[in-house]
């Protein structure tokens, strides 16, 4: 995340659990910027036709979400018609869901899945070894 005017820059990092716990909402308010003033890149997640989940997680962000956020986050998890009551989650679309909840409309990135571009990221859930990525930010 960063200021439009540049002045100001922070670095969050959630999977479902943080994104649930409100990871982004503790992130923008430390930044003390009006959210309508700020831009977010989604950096490289495990996508949404690859993160499996059971039915706990959905309930989860379906028990806390407000009327208007509903419909978006049950869209944000697709059946997986080969595991009956398991989900594929799409991070990405949740997190945008809870940045517009806090008037972050500027929203970018959210492309890259990890686990299925072996070519340029490791992930532990395909090849069952860790590695090393990160996502750089700095102020000039």
């Amino acid at each position: 995340l960063c200021s439009v005017s540049g002045d100001v820059v922070a670095a969050a990092h959630a999977g479902w659990r943080g994104l649930r716990a409100g990871v982004l909402e503790a992130t923008v308010r430390a930044m003390h910027t009006s959210p309508d003033q700020l831009l977010a890149w989604l950096g490289p997640a495990i996508g949404p036709t690859a993160f499996e989940v059971g039915p706990e997680v959905r309930e989860a962000f379906l028990a806390a979400a407000n009327f208007s956020e509903e419909s978006a986050i049950a869209a944000s998890f697709a059946p997986n018609s080969g595991r009956p009551g398991h989900f594929f989650a799409d991070l990405y679309a949740l997190a945008r869901v809870r940045l517009a909840a806090l008037g972050v409309t500027r929203i970018f990135g959210g492309g890259w899945c990890t686990y299925s571009d072996a070519e340029r990221f490791y992930s532990y859930r395909r090849d069952g070894q860790t590695g090393r990525m990160a996502s750089l930010i700095l102020l000039r």
